[in-house]
């Protein structure tokens, strides 16, 4: 079962030569004779070892501006052939085709082009049409043939030749064939979704070759993995790794905290904000969004669009807190907010976020944009007798800026830039509402004059009713209810402004 192979002939053509010299030279050692093209077959004659150009073993030159140079018989032959069967022997032998026992490429960097802005034309000769089909030719035929498709691979290659004298086992080479074809088709899927931008093609495609192994999921009895690249987004100062609920909160903190421009602190619990403000200062933001509900703060995530001070990392080093987030500290508030090991602190980096979003549903994928769609006052249609003062159409696009990140059912509270109170994820909104006035209650606030937005129309006027009769001055809702009339019956009635902006934000 092991059948080991030693290593006689190997074609070597790679974009990026990292590294590659040291396997080169043992490979030498062994005896091993080199095939190769281009700037490779320079590379390795720099190293003082001899190597056969591609062109010699096909009798055909490097045509079409490089785009066809191993893609000959000959070279796939070599690679192809099963060495137990004697028809291929034969055939071999025919043709004086050598059998080749590894093949070592990459691939041209589409990604990285596709990434840079280059031009469809730069973009498009990046598409390795050789090389995707030797990676494919040798992991096929890896029986008898080593595959290294990634430069991630040498350093391994190199130790199993060192303490095996120049050998491999067929579980070594099935082994970098699953490597292989894990290459070659994220390759294929990073093109397609290249050509299918407009969705013109509803087929689902995504790949991602960084994983981050979690302690468990939501629970632990639960497996979790990260697929993706937390070291692009962001840099870990302090604290434990990341947790599935971690992340997930994390998620729902950058949403949010995206949506406001002014200096501002958000706290979430369980990817629901439990306390925003948006205020002159970081500090007097953090301070304002942690009195909206200073009990749910508890063991939450913090996510801040400022500098975190050492004024503010003091007033923050006061609560239990799960995660912080902000784009930068100071040297002294890092000092602060580190001092307890299990912390988690993190510098959020500039990084492009995907404008659409996926989950496992039943036996499938769904898929969806981004609710990217936030509708600030001038897309508020007064629909009352009352018409909103400005102070409260900005209270109004606050609040609705925190509804569309909040569970549906939701009802939010806010006033002077600061989320007052919120009703969430209850199956009535009646509910939600009752949720909110219970807790503004609870922590004595006075929701007088306060502004009230709704994810979702009011198919009765029973919630307005009741928000009057807490206090709520004005509403925001995206109407078209069948029934809206009753709802702006009942704010006219009671004395409340209210618009309507089009636009639902459930969120599920």
């Amino acid at each position: 079962m092991s059948h080991s192979v030693k290593i006689k002939n190997a074609l070597v053509s790679v974009y990026y030569k990292d590294n590659l010299a040291p396997l080169i030279q043992l490979l030498n050692k062994y005896g091993v004779t080199f095939y190769s093209t281009g700037g490779t077959e320079t590379f390795i004659k720099e190293l003082g070892i001899d190597v056969v150009p591609v062109e010699d073993l096909t009798s055909y030159p490097s045509i079409l501006g490089g785009r066809v140079k191993t893609l000959h018989p000959k070279v796939f032959g070599g690679i192809l052939a099963r060495r137990p069967l004697d028809s291929d022997q034969q055939q071999l032998a025919q043709y004086e085709i050598p059998e080749i026992d590894l093949v070592i490429v990459d691939l041209y960097p589409f990604e990285e082009t596709v990434a840079s802005g280059a031009s469809e034309q730069d973009i498009i000769e990046k598409i390795d049409i050789g090389g995707i089909s030797l990676i494919r030719a040798a992991a096929k035929n890896f029986n008898d043939v080593v595959i290294l498709s990634s430069k991630n691979d040498y350093k391994a290659l190199e130790e199993m030749l060192a303490s095996q004298e120049g050998t491999t086992t067929l579980e070594q080479r099935k082994e970098f064939a699953k490597l292989a074809f894990n290459t070659s088709s994220h390759y294929d899927t990073a093109i397609f979704n290249y050509f299918n931008q407009e969705n013109t093609l509803d087929v689902f495609k995504e790949s991602v070759q960084k994983a981050q192994v979690l302690r468990y999921g939501e629970n632990p009895h639960q497996k979790g993995v990260f697929y993706g690249d937390l070291d692009a987004m962001f840099t870990k100062l302090n604290g434990k790794e990341l947790s599935y609920n971690n992340l997930v909160d994390v998620d729902a903190a950058v949403s949010i905290i995206d949506e406001f421009k002014e200096p501002t602190f958000a706290i979430l619990k369980h990817t629901n904000a439990c306390g925003v403000a948006s205020r002159t200062t970081i500090k007097q933001a953090w301070v304002d969004a942690l009195a909206c509900d200073p009990v749910s703060a508890f063991g939450g995530v913090l996510i801040t669009n400022g500098e975190v001070d050492v004024e503010t990392a003091t007033e923050i080093n006061n609560l239990f807190f799960e995660v912080l987030i902000a784009p930068s500290y100071t040297e002294e508030a890092i000092a602060i907010l580190t001092a307890k090991k299990n912390r988690i602190i993190l510098v959020r980096k500039d990084v492009q976020l995907p404008k659409q979003q996926f989950k496992t549903l039943l036996n499938g994928v769904i898929q969806q944009d981004k609710d990217n769609t936030v509708e600030g006052p001038e897309q508020m249609t007064a629909v009352t007798n009352v018409v909103p003062t400005a102070a409260q159409l900005e209270d109004l696009f606050f609040a609705n800026k925190i509804v569309k990140h909040t569970k549906s059912n939701t009802i939010v509270f806010a006033k002077n830039g600061t989320l007052i109170t919120s009703g969430v994820g209850q199956t009535s909104r009646v509910d939600s509402l009752k949720q909110a006035i219970e807790k503004a209650n609870a922590f004595g606030f006075d929701l007088k004059g306060c502004s009230m937005a709704s994810d979702a129309f009011f198919p009765f006027p029973d919630c307005v009713e009741i928000a009057a009769e807490a206090g709520i001055a004005a509403v925001l809702q995206p109407g078209g209810s069948i029934k809206d009339q009753l709802s702006i019956d009942m704010c006219n009635q009671k004395g409340l402004a209210m618009v309507t902006t089009g636009v639902r934000h459930f969120k599920h």
